[in-house]
């Protein structure tokens, strides 16, 4: 992939890391997860982010430094939940990948940040609700609930927008964030403010 991006434009200044395994199997206790779902959730959002991060930076060190990553954790790997220890696992390490990766390439001049969005309404919400819905509940009724419980909780009385994210990622990826490296940023109105 990195390949055919240096064939095509020459050079690569920023990397966004958005990786979302499924939701699903993974969504249950501990005590039910199964060896196969928890490593599936660490191979696409840990390993997948792993990979091309190091592709990623192994270019820009060799072009002579300079550039953004910016990893998409969650305020799930702040704050881990029930039901979510794989997600959560796997949310911290990208915090933790994120600040050693941060300390590696800082002295090049690369910016490695993290963006912790709060819960979403986006596709894979309704695979979330899919997954914890209590049974004789449909998906959409269960995210509809997600919602207003969520809302009910933030300070700022919503869920976070995808546009909230996007423009997280555009300040990070900008000349504005030079002096900020190894960060993990809460994007959730408030919901987590750490």
């Amino acid at each position: 992939m990195v390949a055919q991006v240096l064939d095509r434009f020459g050079r690569i200044d920023i990397l966004v890391n958005n990786a979302g395994s499924r939701p699903g199997r993974d969504r249950v206790p501990v005590v039910e997860l199964s060896e196969e779902a928890f490593d599936e959730v660490q191979r696409v959002n840990v390993k997948g982010t792993f990979l091309c991060s190091r592709a990623v930076a192994r270019h820009m060190l060799e072009r002579g430094g300079g550039g953004k990553i910016i990893v998409i954790s969650s305020t799930a790997g702040k704050r881990g939940l029930a039901w979510y220890a794989a997600y959560s696992a796997s949310k911290f390490a990208l915090i933790g990948f994120t600040q050693a990766l941060a300390h590696e390439l800082g002295p090049a001049g690369v910016n490695v940040n993290a963006i912790c969005p709060g819960f979403a309404e986006t596709e894979r919400a309704l695979h979330i609700a899919e997954a914890v819905r209590p049974e004789g509940t449909n998906a959409e009724e269960q995210l509809a609930r997600m919602i207003l419980d969520r809302s009910a909780k933030t300070p700022l009385g919503r869920i976070t927008e995808t546009g909230d994210v996007a423009s997280m990622a555009a300040f990070l990826a900008s000349g504005e964030s030079d002096y900020l490296t190894g960060l993990a940023v809460s994007v959730s109105g408030g919901d987590v403010m750490f």
